[in-house]
């Protein structure tokens, strides 16, 4: 009996395997297709029959992104802007979310709701009265509109939500023995709290640094000089002189833009998945 359900399990295991291998070809396939075409010639990326490897790869299609737009420029703009993005979310976040788990005042549900109807509010509904207000205030063609409106907007009302879910599980005897050490609330946010939120603010800077790094609206709103420009934004314009897209070059700079948010995934998803579970987004 026990050796039946051991190879029941097995053929469960083998199953989900199978299963969830066939449901990443749609995901896995595009991506391999997209690397394997940087490298290929012009003439060969739309060949028939499709292939996926060349008999002579070139990495011309590299160079030639680096040299029609500065491409560096706008790679270290992505950057630094999704870091601090990010940093300013997890800070605002952990506090707000500390503050609606723990702290006690009159209308903090209702008030908790409002925030979270941020999340039910499009970016392009609010696109055109924030456009007003960062152009009166002087800060059309800089990074600002894509700091603030990121770091303050829709990502980090889901942040605010995950971070109050998490701090709501923790249990209350452990905030208690701070008091009895002599501990104000800041001091508990900071030293018990935070410390204990890791897998939370995991997934919390996973998020947010994806949807800061792959804005597309806000930069084409705000930004019209391309050393100012983010990824998304840079990867519209790799185009001949007809107009036409200049496919290698451009799939060559997508690789460059992907890449590196895969591997980031890969190796935090463990970290992602436990932070989402411990704010009971399962």
């Amino acid at each position: 009996m026990r050796i039946d359900r051991v190879r029941t399990g097995r053929v469960r295991s083998v199953l989900l395997v199978v299963a969830l291998g066939v449901l990443a070809i749609p995901f896995v396939v595009p991506t391999i297709w997209m690397v394997a075409a940087s490298v290929k010639p012009l003439a060969e990326i739309f060949e028939a029959p499709p292939s996926l490897w060349t008999d002579s790869p070139t990495l011309s299609a590299y160079a030639e992104a680096f040299s029609f737009q500065p491409l560096a420029r706008q790679y270290f703009n992505s950057v630094y802007i999704a870091v601090l993005v990010t940093l300013i979310t997890l800070l605002v976040s952990s506090l707000a979310g500390y503050a609606f788990a723990r702290i006690r005042f009159p209308g903090a549900n209702a008030l908790f709701l409002v925030v979270l109807t941020g999340m039910l509010v499009p970016s392009e509904v609010t696109i055109v009265p924030l456009f007003q207000l960062f152009k009166s205030a002087g800060l059309i063609n800089t990074h600002w509109p894509l700091i603030l409106v990121t770091a303050l907007a829709g990502p980090c009302v889901l942040a605010t939500f995950i971070m109050r879910q998490f701090f709501i599980a923790l249990p209350v005897e452990l905030e208690e023995a701070g008091r009895l050490d002599g501990l104000g609330r800041p001091s508990i946010w900071w030293r018990i709290c935070l410390p204990l939120a890791r897998p939370a603010l995991s997934a919390v800077a996973i998020l947010t640094f994806l949807a800061s790094w792959n804005l597309y609206l806000e930069p084409t709103v705000y930004l019209t000089s391309p050393e100012l420009f983010t990824l998304p934004q840079a990867l519209t314009r790799f185009t001949d002189a007809y107009g036409g897209p200049m496919w290698n070059t451009q799939l060559a700079a997508a690789t460059m833009t992907v890449l590196p948010m895969l591997i980031v995934f890969v190796l935090a998803q463990r970290h992602f998945i436990e932070g989402l579970s411990h704010s009971g987004l399962k």
